[in-house]
């Protein structure tokens, strides 16, 4: 299957987000369930999964941070428990037939100065992860990154400069080396689908433009875009309603994906989107959900709605929770018919 073909197969993806990807303090638990439960989220079970998949989720996205499970230098060496707890998680995904994107979130040390360092770590951490995983079906893809940029930099956000975005397509070629490298022993790492995100997975013009994948016809690109940002992600909660006027970013965004990538028969996948609750808008939410998803089906890109387990909170909290994970009950159920198509 090529890599259009099997994107074409994905509607709607849900991410696992701030739970296997949460970064313990100096101080804190952190064996594997530390670290699942360190930003306030409970262990992950199989009914959880479950209810998304009967909510009608067709794929989940698992992040997962390795740097705080990982030994130093030269192998850093991954923990064999957190190996074993994520492959847990994964396969809850698997079990229910779901595809399951694995990818490599929060690692801040992308962007140091030695890129020699960069690509050791790089190549040790993908080396281990394909291994680990090599038996597994083509249902299961790998995203080399989430969202790697010049972190605390003024183009941190908007798209990066020349230098920060030619280290992102270098560190995308590493890792999938890397990959493809396993396949000797395990052969379905030879054409697993691989994600391979732009600068800080970024929408923006710059970082579209500058950008090429890997040279190799498994791969899939991996997108973020929380947008119109005033409405979907920005603090500013009088910025809440979803009008027409509103419609324009989304078509206009889709248009320079189809241009950049999609009319060159290289798939997209777009990992991470959402709006956030801004004081009572779900109607709204389920209103830019369905035109956001609309517009995305048809171009053929697959959308996973980024779900950090936050159902309330203050103003400054990015409420983007859909699933609370502990009644195993849906917070917002017009956002989640609207997103996977059910209104």
């Amino acid at each position: 299957m090529t890599a259009s073909e099997y994107v074409s197969k994905l509607r709607n993806g849900w991410n696992l987000g701030n739970t296997l990807d949460s970064l313990p303090d100096e101080g804190e638990d952190f064996s594997p369930v530390g670290q699942e439960t360190a930003w306030d989220n409970p262990k992950t079970t199989q009914k959880m999964i479950q209810a998304v998949k009967d909510a009608g989720f067709d794929f989940l996205r698992v992040p997962v941070s390795w740097c705080t499970q990982t030994g130093g230098a030269p192998d850093y060496t991954i923990k064999e428990a957190f190996f074993s707890r994520v492959k847990e998680v994964v396969d809850y995904g698997i079990d229910l037939n779901m595809n399951v994107i694995l990818n490599m979130h929060h690692e801040d040390w992308h962007f140091p100065s030695d890129e020699k360092y960069v690509k050791a770590r790089m190549t040790a951490t993908w080396t281990q992860v394909s291994e680990f995983f090599g038996e597994y079906g083509q249902e299961l893809m790998f995203e080399t990154m989430n969202e790697p940029r010049q972190v605390g930099t003024d183009v941190e956000w908007i798209g990066g400069d020349e230098e920060g975005r030619r280290v992102v397509m270098q560190m995308n070629s590493d890792a999938v080396c890397a990959i493809r490298a396993t396949g000797a022993k395990f052969p379905q790492n030879v054409s697993r689908k691989i994600l391979v995100p732009t600068y800080a997975a970024s929408s923006a013009n710059e970082a579209i433009a500058d950008f090429s994948p890997p040279d190799d016809e498994n791969i899939i690109v991996s997108v973020h875009a929380y947008i119109p940002w005033d409405f979907a992600l920005s603090d500013d909660h009088a910025n809440n309603r979803w009008t027409e006027s509103l419609q324009g970013e989304i078509d206009e965004l889709f248009e320079r994906l189809d241009k950049k990538f999609l009319s060159k028969k290289i798939p997209i996948i777009m990992g991470e989107c959402g709006a956030r609750k801004k004081y009572d808008n779900e109607d709204d939410r389920a209103a830019w959900a369905e035109y956001y998803t609309k517009v995305a089906r048809k171009y053929g890109v697959p959308c996973a709605w980024w779900d950090n387990g936050y159902l309330s909170g203050d103003e400054k909290t990015e409420v983007f929770g859909l699933l609370n994970r502990r009644t195993l009950e849906w917070g917002f159920e017009k956002v989640v018919k609207a997103f996977v198509g059910s209104l």
